[in-house]
């Protein structure tokens, strides 16, 4: 298992825009060979006193804040997988993107503890 996790602004008025992308995304990367997706949506998101989700993306007035995971097999899986969408041009940022791309952070991680999975 590896999971790309992201963090994402996004305004609050685009939440059906998102959601809209977002399931498109989840079909491509499915298409590629992602295990999952998972999109959540701000709930609770409370304000740090050193850092927090808010700041770390720059987050501004009116915007939410998207986690977002993605679990691969394994990280030759995603690693092939970005090589061919780039290739095949179904990652190229369209102009329809509800959020600013440049302030979202993404991390790629290998899980060391789990819980609920085999």
């Amino acid at each position: 298992m590896y999971i790309a996790g992201l963090v994402i602004p996004v305004p609050e008025d685009n939440r059906e825009a998102y959601r809209r992308w977002a399931e498109n995304s989840a079909a491509i990367f499915k298409r590629y060979g992602c295990l999952e997706v998972v999109e959540a949506w701000e709930d609770m998101v409370p304000d740090g006193k050193q850092t927090d989700f808010r700041r770390a993306v720059a987050a501004m007035q009116g915007e939410k804040i998207v986690f977002t995971w993605q679990i691969w097999p394994d990280k030759a899986s995603l690693d092939d997988a970005e090589a061919r969408m780039h290739a095949d041009g179904v990652l190229d940022t369209p102009d329809d993107v509800p959020f600013d791309a440049r302030r979202l952070i993404v991390g790629c991680f290998t899980p060391i503890v789990t819980m609920g999975r085999d």
